[in-house]
């Protein structure tokens, strides 16, 4: 397990799933929105919420408040790239744990894994436009705005811009000696 200020990042469990298709998948919208991808309905016995396994690149969490235990939502490290040591971090809340911290403290262990752990050299995040909470909480982290990309999503009938952070592990070390 990961441990940070507010929230503890632990190994995704089969038993998540229930709460992550009610609060998060089946919430089409918002699942538009975050996910990049189409909302389709899943069938009975399907993986409730759809995440990307493959071991060698990508790292799922559940993210749990550390003082209650109580399951926040998820966090992932995605494309992985060990040669040019490198991937990108995104993360999903629960309404009702939003806007309470969590989702800087959430960046701040998974920039933590990917450089400490990991040996990084280099973290993205990518996000709509208006997406502030996110942005507020990557800026938070030491992420540097890197770009814009004109109506480069498809949500909830409209293109939306999405903008990309960038984060180097000297960069990070720099706001976090050890």
């Amino acid at each position: 397990m990961l441990r940070g200020e507010l929230v503890t990042l632990r190994s995704r469990e089969a038993s998540d799933d229930e709460r992550f298709a009610a609060e998060l998948y089946d919430d089409v919208e918002e699942h538009s929105r975050s996910a990049g991808v189409a909302w389709r309905p899943l069938n009975p016995g399907a993986l409730a919420f759809p995440l990307p396994e493959s071991a060698a690149h990508v790292a799922n969490f559940s993210v749990v408040v550390t003082t209650s235990g109580e399951l926040a939502g998820l966090a992932v490290l995605w494309g992985i790239d060990a040669h040019n040591r490198r991937a990108h971090l995104g993360l999903t809340l629960f309404p009702s744990f939003r806007g309470r911290g969590y989702g800087s403290d959430v960046v701040a262990v998974l920039c933590r894994y990917g450089f400490s752990t990991l040996g990084l050299h280099r973290l993205a995040l990518e996000t709509l436009a208006d997406n502030a909470a996110m942005q507020r909480a990557a800026e938070r982290s030491g992420f540097v705005l890197e770009g814009r990309m004109r109506e480069a999503s498809w949500a909830n009938g409209a293109f939306h811009d999405e903008v990309r952070f960038g984060l180097l592990a000297d960069d990070w070390r720099a706001r976090n000696p050890s």
